[in-house]
């Protein structure tokens, strides 16, 4: 044996030493991370042939393994680590050559490049990334993030340590519409910290709540970190717990865990929201309470008035807040009572297949036995009585085809007991309330005539809805019925819009914030999956920047209005119409003209969005937005290439199977996910993002997603982990990129310490985290997915 260690160990160390020194020998990480696979596969080769790696292998054939089988121990689970007495083998780390690896090496690149970058069923999600990055870019090139800071920092810089509150909220703003680290930090860095410095911020507080609040692109959705974690989550999760589940003894995971083993991407941005918005609040309460201590280095601002209408506190609070919060309030309180909810008519061909056991019980002993361990014995016994139960009635209750004659039953069963205001159409008439109240408060001034006129129009949709409309009536009907209450509601609506975009705050934060409550609405409320919202959230960005570039050179941004308006139409006539014209014998007449105007309004919309292509490739902003675009994917997909390259040359000498088996060793689950959340929070310091997911996680993920921990929890740790050592000196990513836009004055030791601090909430974030999970898996638990 080398040095003593087994060959397997010094494989290791050559695989690890020829990554980092590539990646710091400033030859590009795409190509450094293949690079070094080939490299150390070719040392490794080397030494192997020359019988240098010799790998002390357990003795399976000795009588010492042969008792522990008998015992009833899993062979899986024997290991040099957990048996370091056990008689050992020598063999060399290639047993049959290296020739042979090689060949093996070249074959599975290929399958795995085809099934997870050509082909394969995660090509999907990864498209979100392409996405997701033209809609940040798009945001950030365009200068609407110069708008928001310039805003944010108005509203809260009167207050103590206000600007650095104002670059937390944009921060946030910025992480929920680009998830791209660098962007958000060198943006943040060139915006705001020159004016935190003249107006005599501490530089320590001013980097460090730049640095921090740059990294929250880690961790709020839609975060491209969540989006590669979950595509190999989900594959990593699905085949742990399968693995885990032949180990007990059962034929599937399904079976073990009477649940499938499965983890979405969309559940993962579920999953993330509320630990992100938790971050992002202690990151603005250290702000504020640093400002409050040390009021010399972070004061009060006042940059400037705004072009606001001067509002009184009892007509903010009556119609920014009271009005706002009694519609909501009262809307809950109608649907609780059942006099808002749903009105579909809608019945399925046939009957619901009856209730199965809340597990499977004709198991094997040992399946039974391992189910008992997991569940409980009254949870066993609660699935036992419910199959002899459904078994005593006659099995499980098969699906059959309904009649006509049941349809037609059971469609007047649901409208009997429909509620008289549908759903729908009231949350469409809360939002028409809402934009009338804030535009009252917000210009209290203005003409009240016009809103008062939009409020009957309100009152009048309603009381056709209830009076006029019933869920049978068809949908043309009842677009004829709603037609001049709509065209009033929306004569009011128009002019509140005009109202609040007198509002600078409300001009500058509301368009994005829509964008991206559409974006993450859609992936959250299971509407959607990532990649078409995506879609949505970079055709948006796009259409966006467009309006912006036209209001800045005084022209009309007319088309990009009204192609908006068309979307939103398409969505309209989409839910309330059925437009399979191709599909369906006898089509209504009143489908046809749906299709028609539905798509009329397709088309304008996508003229409206080629149209601001063109006027931002005029104005110079697409073609570096495509260029930078392209740049980011394309290191992505080459960072993947590689590291499944490095990834098969680990397997291939058995590094993977070693690591799997030390990590094994541990009896405790969290001992070993703490082992390795330590390993991942210092390879942050070296490693970027992609590497750790696509080099790392592939080799520790059986291990940590095979155990009980749920996997939501287990990814976001990860991915908050991640996110803290990029901040953490002194070799922080995020420190890096602020360092180079950081003006002379601001030295290395300032940022260092400014980010000190924040790395300690970081700290704190993850300890509750892991101490109150349920702080993760709240949010996937009350939306339906």
């Amino acid at each position: 044996m080398l040095f003593g260690l087994d060959g397997v160990e010094i494989g290791l160390i050559i695989v690890f030493l020829c990554l980092f020194g590539g990646i710091l020998s400033g030859f590009p990480v795409a190509f450094a991370i293949g690079g070094a696979g080939i490299i150390s596969f070719g040392i490794i080769a080397a030494l192997d042939s020359a019988g240098l790696l010799i790998h002390q292998a357990i003795d399976t054939g000795s009588a010492a393994y042969a008792q522990l089988i008998s015992d009833g121990v899993k062979a899986d689970v024997i290991s040099v680590f957990r048996y370091p007495d056990l008689p050992r083998i020598e063999e060399p780390v290639f047993p049959k050559g290296w020739e042979v690896a090689m060949d093996r090496n070249v074959s599975f690149i290929v399958n795995r490049i085809n099934e997870r970058v050509l082909a394969g069923q995660s090509i999907e999600t990864l498209l979100a990334v392409l996405m997701f990055v033209l809609m940040g870019i798009t945001l950030e090139r365009s200068k609407i993030a110069n708008d928001l800071l310039t805003t944010m920092a108005r509203v809260f810089g009167p207050l103590p340590g206000g600007l650095a509150v104002s670059v937390v909220v944009v921060g946030a703003f910025l992480a929920a519409s680009t998830g791209i680290v660098g962007a958000t930090v060198v943006t943040m860095g060139l915006l705001s910290l020159p004016t935190m410095l003249r107006n005599n911020y501490s530089p320590e507080l001013a980097t460090g709540v730049i640095a921090a609040s740059g990294t929250l692109g880690q961790i709020i959705p839609p975060s491209i970190v969540i989006v590669l974690l979950g595509t190999l989550a989900g594959d990593l999760y699905s085949a742990a717990q399968e693995a885990r589940a032949q180990t007990a003894g059962c034929t599937d995971a399904l079976t073990y865990l009477g649940e499938p083993a499965v983890v979405s991407v969309g559940t993962l941005f579920q999953a993330a929201l509320v630990p992100g918005v938790m971050l992002a609040l202690l990151y603005a309460l250290y702000a504020f309470g640093y400002a409050l201590v040390n009021p010399s280095k972070a004061p009060a601002v006042e940059l400037g008035g705004t072009s606001n209408e001067p509002v009184t506190k009892s007509e903010a609070f009556t119609w920014l807040l009271g009005v706002p919060v009694a519609l909501i309030a009262g809307a809950m309180l109608l649907a609780q009572v059942g006099v808002i909810g749903s009105q579909s008519l809608q019945v399925d061909s046939f009957t619901d297949i009856g209730e199965a056991a809340s597990l499977r019980t004709n198991v094997s002993d040992e399946c039974k036995a391992s189910m008992i361990e997991l569940h409980g014995q009254s949870a066993w016994d609660t699935a036992v009585a419910e199959a002899a139960a459904i078994d005593a009635a006659g099995g499980v209750q098969q699906s059959e085809r309904l009649s006509p004659e049941q349809i037609a039953e059971k469609r007047a069963e649901k409208e009997a007991n429909a509620a008289p205001i549908g759903t729908g159409i009231t949350i469409l008439m809360v939002a028409a309330a809402l934009m009338l109240a804030m535009a009252r408060g917000v210009k209290p001034s203005g003409d009240v005539r016009p809103l008062l006129i939009g409020a009957v129009g309100i009152v009048l949709v309603l009381m056709a809805d209830v009076l006029l409309i019933a869920p049978s009536t068809s949908s043309g009907v009842s677009v004829v019925i709603w037609l001049i209450p709509f065209a009033i509601t929306l004569y009011g609506c128009t002019r509140a819009a005009g109202y609040l975009a007198e509002n600078e705050l409300i001009r500058v934060v509301f368009p994005p914030l829509v964008l991206i409550v559409a974006v993450l609405g859609s992936i959250l409320g299971g509407i959607t999956n990532p990649t078409p919202a995506a879609a949505l959230g970079a055709a948006g960005a796009i259409m966006l920047a467009a309006y912006r570039r036209l209001r800045d050179e005084d022209r009309s941004p007319k088309v990009v209005i009204f192609s908006t308006l068309a979307v939103i139409l398409c969505i309209l006539i989409g839910v309330n119409f059925d437009l399979r014209i191709n599909n369906t014998e006898g089509v209504s007449v009143e489908s046809w003209i749906a299709f028609l105007f539905a798509y009329a309004a397709y088309l304008y919309a996508a003229f409206g969005l080629l149209f601001s292509c063109y006027v931002l490739f005029k104005a110079g902003i697409l073609t570096p937005v495509v260029r930078e675009t392209a740049k980011v994917t394309s290191m992505v997909f080459t960072i993947l290439i590689g590291s499944q390259l490095l990834n098969l040359v680990v397997i291939s000498f058995g590094g993977e199977h070693y690591i799997q088996q030390f990590l094994k060793s541990f009896d405790n689950e969290l001992t070993v996910f703490l082992i390795v959340m330590l390993v991942l929070f210092v390879l942050g310091f070296v490693l970027d993002f992609l590497e750790i997911i696509y080099i790392v996680i592939p080799i520790v993920g059986p291990v940590i997603y095979g155990g009980t921990f749920d996997p939501k929890w287990v990814t976001i740790m990860i991915a908050v982990n991640l996110q803290t050592s990029f901040l953490t000196p002194p070799f922080g990513f995020a420190l890096f990129y602020l360092r180079g836009v950081a003006p002379k004055e601001v030295t290395t030791g300032h940022i260092y310490r400014g980010v000190a601090p924040f790395v300690l909430i970081q700290v704190v974030g993850l300890a509750i985290l892991w101490f109150f999970p349920a702080i993760v898996t709240i949010l996937p638990d009350l939306i339906p997915n």
